[in-house]
C-alpha cells in the first residue's frame, strides 16, 4: 500500500485531482442544473401524471441495491480511474435514450439504467478524499462546490426559457443533447488528467472473477457495519432521511410551483439562477465556518434553516416569497455539503472508505433539491430502499394533497436534528 501523500504536498488542495474534478464538475453540474429541475414537466408532457413521475424517481436508485457493495469493493481494489471514465461513458449513452425517448415509459427504462453508473460513485468519493489534507477537507470541498457552480447559476434560467419557447417535450430533448455533449468533454478530461493516488490491492480484478466479487462483496456487508462508529450510525440516519425529503418532495418543486403558485418555468428558472449565485457566494465562507466551527455545529445549523425554509414553500404566494425560501435553503445547502462530506472522510476508516462510501455515500446531504435530486455521489446502497419507498410515496402524497410532501420534510427534519444533538460529535483525530 502506498504511503499517503504528505500534509505538505497537499496543502495546495486545488490542484491535481480536485482541480480536474472541479472543472469536470463545472460542465456537468451546468448540465444537470438545466435538465433535472424540469424532468417532471417532461414525463408530464409524455403522457405521465404525479403518480408517474414519483414511480419514475423510484426507479433510479434502483441498480444501486446491486451495484453499489460491488462499488465500494472493487474501488479497494481496482484502478479508480478507470472505474470512473467507464461509469461517465456509460452515464452518457443513458442521456441519449431521454434524449429519444417517445413516451414516459422510456423515461422510466433510462432512469433505471441509469442507476446502474453508481459504481464510479464510491471510486470518485475515496479518490476526493485521499486527494485532501484533513484540515483542509471544508475549504477544500467549498472550493470544489465554488468552481463547480460557477457555470451552472445561469443554467435553470436558460432551460426554462428555451421551455417556455419551444414546449417541455422538445425543450427537454434540446437540453438533453446539450448534456450529452458536455458529459463527452468531461470523459476526455478524466480519462487525460485524472491521477491514482494509490496502486490497485493485489491482481487486477477481471469479469471471470466477477462471481467472486459479488460473494466476497455481499459477505462483508455485516462486518463492515459492524465497524461503524456511533457518530457514524447516526449520521447515517440523518443522510437516509434528506434523501427520503428528497426523494418526496424534489420532482415536485417545480410542479407546485407551476400548478399552485402561479409561476412560469423561466421565473421558476430565475429563482434557481439566484439561488445557485448564493450558493456559489456561500460556499468559500460554509466551508471555513465548517473547518472553524467544526462538523457537527455546522450540521446543525444547516438543518434548522432547512427545517425553517422548506415547510415554508407551502405558504408563498409569488415570486419574491417564493425566492426568499429559496434563498434561505441555499444557506442551508451551502454548509450541509462541506460539513456532512468533511465528517465523513473524517471519521472514516482510511483502509475501508470505498466501501463505506459505497454504503452511504460521501456524507453529503442535498437539501431543498429542487429535482433531481436524489442521486449522485452521495447515495449509498444503505440508502436505496428507504428513498425508493419515498420517492414511489411521493407522487402519491402529492396527489392525495400537494402540500404533504413538505409536512413530510418537516417531520424527518426535526428527527435528523435529534440525532445530530444526541449522537454524532466530531472526532478528536481525523482520518488521513
Amino acid at each position: 500500500m502506498a504511503k499517503p501523500p504528505s500534509p505538505r504536498k497537499r496543502a495546495n488542495f486545488l490542484s491535481g485531482n480536485i482541480l480536474v474534478f472541479s472543472l469536470v464538475d463545472l460542465l456537468g453540474n451546468f448540465a444537470r442544473a438545466m435538465v433535472f429541475p424540469y424532468v417532471s414537466l417532461y414525463v408530464l408532457a409524455l403522457g405521465g401524471d404525479a403518480t408517474r413521475i414519483g414511480f419514475v424517481s423510484s426507479l433510479r436508485p434502483l441498480a444501486g441495491l446491486i451495484m453499489f457493495p460491488i462499488a465500494g469493493y472493487i474501488a479497494d481494489r481496482a484502478n479508480r480511474v478507470r472505474l470512473i471514465v467507464l461509469g461517465s461513458c456509460y452515464s452518457a449513452l443513458v442521456i441519449l435514450l431521454y434524449m429519444l425517448a417517445p413516451s414516459w415509459q422510456v423515461v422510466a427504462v433510462a432512469a433505471l439504467l441509469q442507476g446502474f453508473a453508481v459504481f464510479l460513485f464510491p471510486a470518485r468519493s475515496a479518490l476526493i478524499a485521499d486527494s485532501l489534507a484533513p484540515g483542509d477537507r471544508g475549504r477544500g470541498i467549498a472550493a470544489m462546490n465554488t468552481i463547480s457552480s460557477l457555470l451552472a447559476i445561469f443554467a435553470p434560467y436558460i432551460a426554462g426559457v428555451i421551455i417556455d419557447a419551444y414546449g417541455a417535450n422538445m425543450g427537454m430533448r434540446v437540453l438533453y443533447a446539450t448534456m450529452f455533449t458536455l458529459y463527452a468533454v468531461s470523459i476526455a478530461m478524466q480519462a487525460r488528467f485524472l491521477k491514482e493516488t494509490r496502486p490497485s490491492d493485489g491482481e487486477p480484478l477481471k469479469l471471470s472473477n466477477l462471481p467472486n466479487v459479488l460473494r466476497d462483496a455481499y459477505k462483508g456487508i455485516p462486518a463492515l457495519l459492524r465497524r461503524f462508529p456511533r457518530p457514524l450510525k447516526a449520521l447515517t440516519g440523518v443522510i437516509i432521511l434528506s434523501f427520503m425529503i428528497n426523494g418526496v418532495a424534489s420532482p415536485f418543486w417545480v410542479v407546485y410551483a407551476l400548478e399552485h403558485i402561479g409561476l412560469s418555468s423561466s421565473q421558476w428558472g430565475l429563482i434557481l439562477l439566484i439561488e445557485t449565485l448564493l450558493k456559489l457566494v456561500f460556499f468559500m465562507p460554509a466551508g471555513v465556518l465548517v473547518d472553524r466551527w467544526g462538523r457537527t455545529a455546522s450540521l446543525l445549523t444547516a438543518l434548522s434553516l432547512s427545517l425553517i425554509s422548506i415547510p415554508a414553500f407551502i405558504f408563498v404566494d409569488g415570486f419574491i416569497t417564493a425566492l426568499a425560501v429559496r434563498a434561505v435553503i441555499a444557506a442551508a445547502f451551502a454548509i450541509a455539503i462541506p460539513a456532512c462530506t468533511a465528517l465523513m472522510a473524517d471519521i472514516t476508516p482510511r483502509d475501508i472508505r470505498g466501501q463505506v462510501m459505497a454504503a452511504v455515500g460521501q456524507g453529503g446531504i442535498m437539501i431543498g433539491m429542487a429535482g433531481g435530486g436524489t442521486g449522485g455521489p452521495a447515495t449509498g446502497y444503505l440508502i436505496t430502499v428507504p428513498l425508493m419507498a419515498a420517492s414511489l410515496a411521493g407522487g402519491y402524497l402529492y396527489t392525495w394533497h400537494s402540500t404533504y410532501p413538505w409536512l413530510f420534510a418537516l417531520i424527518a427534519t426535526v428527527i435528523s436534528i435529534v440525532l445530530t444533538v444526541l449522537f454524532i460529535r466530531d472526532p478528536e483525530n481525523a482520518e488521513v
